[in-house]
């Protein structure tokens, strides 16, 4: 054992070391690893039931705090609380036929402790001035994300009632989840299943080799059923949302993939220039190894930034992400190493037959290096102006908070909440509350009343519990989407009385809109500084730092503009399905931006590391240019070939966020990997010469000492 350690020791840095150990110990790093996913696989499979369904929402806004009040002395009827809307073209409320219908609502909800009081239909308030559509409102005794919970329970044998002439939908913020959440979760698994042959295909095609092929797959599928377990087990310790795991499976394929691709094309390289296995295992980790773990920080740094956001659905939406992509860094330095140790040769296994003639530097990708070493400025002006000509059309980005649009039409929430607009008013779905002391309770109305925008205000309704407060509703004029309404819930604060707090789902809605609105400029600084600083480290050459930065930003806008064209202008709309809503989704900026960049910044430093490499070698910026490109390139390709595919088929998605997502993020990737990384940053190579890999004495003293050359 002594004598293998002291081998190990000679054979190059931490990583290649470690992969010379992982390759020598395959059978033990196996073993381990299915202990892991066998425990963690237990619990994978209740992961889309055991996540939270709700946490958007502002931690400490102002319409949080109503909702707390609401559930703390109003029986529960806040945002959160759950509308039962029942509607007869042909009877009344108060007709025999629709009061049994309401007694079986009560009933249903009827000893489920996460509901509180249970009323039904009032006249002037939750009932049509026709008299044919009544609101019951069960009342939340529980947190938002065990009311999502529960609606998903009741809401089968609730719909189930409809009958003899009655209509019965489940309505309101919380059966909205609900359903948008099954939407959702629908949408993505019917675009998983279909990426995962494409991405096969892609994969046989860059490798040549079904064996090489399958080692993607392999290490996708490990952080999959790692990260997915690991969710099920960190929502014990905390709500984490169910959009979590969604994404969490988006980027465990895609970068599950790119890390292999990268990691498997270097190995096939350093097993044809010699027959022991683990030094080709340890001197591909001292190299692509090296390139793989700083683009993992750089990913996971990115997402990092998301955290400063008081939301609980944004945040754990990161956390999901970060914990796959650590499941993914910890198989791509351990399980692979040890297949790759395992097979050895036979990596090449079931090889195509022009996959013999390929070698790890591609003679098309050096001669497209030369083109841009001898014509810089022409592709270099050129691709500026597409990039910047993208880019423009985020100057007018609207964003908002998603409208009723996002679920399909016939869901049941959708055609409870047309039908309140269509009985009782435009803004009867989205009403606000205000929480304000009894003896203001008469000033309030009177100014609330006579606020612009607001239809109708009802009467203050006492706190049961001798708190001294009391409710009152105000049913706003228009659509709680419609883009006036930030202004009404603006003017309706600032008219009343201090004491007075104004909540409700829209207000929740706005004032989540508010805070990301807030955080955006520092998240995107908090990245930028970030990402400079991890490419300095890794690079120690502070002017390609910069650059690389910059381009990557660059493309990000470039993903955005084009997002604001298709999403907020409807370009494209008939083609893709989907009626725009005339913006973009209000969490889209904040967290597409840092998804997006970790992309851009993966590519950025996959490329740069290569040529690092070869600069180091030969010290000769047009041979770490070219070499760079010609050793890089085909890979950059294939893994930006299987994103694009990945994140393209969430397009086909019915509902408009995944939609949104998948093209947008596909996009990202095609603009960065096309145009950035194959076309501007070489170029950038090119012009810059030696400068671009400079550094000041005093700085390399700083940074620690990272070589990528073997």
């Amino acid at each position: 054992m002594t004598g293998r350690a002291g081998a190990d020791a000679t054979i190059g840095g931490p990583l290649a070391r470690l992969g010379a150990t992982m390759a020598g110990r395959a059978r033990w790093v196996f073993g381990v690893w299915l202990v892991v996913l066998v425990a963690l696989g237990a619990a994978a499979p209740s992961v889309f039931t055991s996540l939270a369904g709700a946490g958007w929402q502002a931690e400490g806004s102002e319409s949080v705090q109503v909702r707390e009040l609401a559930q703390q002395h109003f029986g529960g009827n806040s945002s959160a609380a759950v509308q039962v809307v029942m509607h007869s073209d042909t009877a009344t409320v108060d007709s025999p036929v629709v009061q049994r219908v309401v007694a079986e609502v009560t009933t249903e909800f009827a000893g489920d402790d996460r509901f509180a009081g249970v009323v039904p239909p009032q006249p002037g308030m939750t009932i049509s001035p026709d008299g044919h559509t009544g609101i019951v409102i069960a009342g939340a005794n529980a947190s938002t994300d065990d009311m999502v919970r529960a609606v998903d329970d009741h809401k089968a044998a609730l719909t189930a009632l409809s009958g003899e002439g009655v209509e019965v939908y489940p309505t309101g913020a919380s059966a909205l989840w609900s359903d948008f959440n099954k939407a959702n979760h629908d949408a993505m698994i019917k675009a998983e299943l279909f990426s995962w042959p494409v991405t096969l295909a892609i994969m046989v095609l860059a490798f040549g080799s079904l064996v090489a092929a399958g080692l993607p797959l392999l290490l996708t599928v490990a952080g999959l059923v790692a990260s997915a377990g690991g969710l099920v087990l960190l929502n014990e310790i905390t709500p984490i949302s169910v959009w979590a795991m969604n994404f969490a499976m988006m980027f465990a394929l895609a970068l599950g993939i790119d890390y292999a691709l990268f990691i498997v094309a270097r190995f096939r390289d350093a097993l044809s220039k010699t027959a022991d296995t683990r030094r080709a295992v340890a001197e591909t980790m001292d190299t692509a190894g090296k390139a793989v773990v700083l683009s993992g920080a750089t990913v996971l740094v990115s997402l990092s930034a998301v955290l400063l956001v008081p939301a609980p659905a944004v945040r754990t939406m990161a956390v999901g992400i970060m914990l796959a992509v650590v499941f993914v860094l910890a198989a791509t330095v351990t399980l692979l190493p040890a297949a790759l140790g395992a097979l050895g040769p036979k990596v090449n296994a079931g090889a195509l037959p022009y996959a013999k003639r390929q070698h790890h530097r591609s003679p098309r990708f050096a001669r497209w290096g030369e083109i841009l070493h001898n014509h810089p400025w022409p592709f270099a002006i050129a691709a500026l102006a597409v990039l910047i000509g993208l880019a423009l059309p985020v100057l007018g980005l609207k964003v908002a908070m998603p409208s009723i649009q996002v679920v399909p039409a016939d869901a049941p929430v959708r055609q409870g909440y047309e039908l309140v607009q269509r009985q009782l008013g435009p803004g009867a779905p989205g009403a606000l509350q205000i929480v304000t002391p009894a003896e203001s309770a008469v000033e309030t109305a009177d100014k609330a009343a006579t606020a612009e925008g607001i239809a109708m205000v009802t009467p203050a309704q006492p706190a049961g519990d001798g708190s001294g407060l009391v409710m009152l509703q105000a049913l706003p004029e228009v659509d709680p989407s419609d883009e006036r309404m930030g202004t009404i819930l603006d003017d309706l604060r600032a008219q009343l009385p201090e004491q007075a707090l104004v909540g409700g789902a829209p207000a929740e809605n706005l004032d989540l809109q508010q805070a990301l609105d807030n955080y955006l400029p520092v998240i995107v600084t908090v990245i930028l500084v970030l990402g400079f600083v991890l490419l300095l480290v890794a690079l120690q050459a502070p002017l390609i730092a910069a650059l690389g930065t910059l381009v990557s930003l660059l493309s990000t806008a470039a993903a955005f503009g084009v997002a604001k064209l298709i999403f907020q202008d409807g370009h494209g709309s008939g083609l893709l399905g989907f009626t725009p809503q005339g913006f973009l989704d209000g969490w889209g900026p904040v967290f597409f931006f840092a998804m997006i960049f970790a992309i851009a910044m993966d590519y950025t430093v996959f490329l740069l590391a290569t040529a690092k490499e070869h600069y180091e070698r030969s010290k000769d910026p047009k041979t770490a240019h070219i070499d760079g490109l010609a050793h890089s390139g085909r890979v950059i390709f294939a893994a930006a070939a299987v994103m694009v595919a990945v994140f393209f088929t969430f397009a086909l998605a019915q509902p408009l966020p995944p939609k949104e997502m998948g093209i947008i993020l596909g996009v990202a990737v095609l603009l960065d990997a096309l145009i950035v990384r194959l076309v501007l940053l070489p170029v950038v190579l090119r012009l810059t010469g030696h400068g671009a890999w400079w550094s000041p004495r005093w700085l390399r003293r700083v940074l620690p000492a990272i070589n990528f050359s073997h």
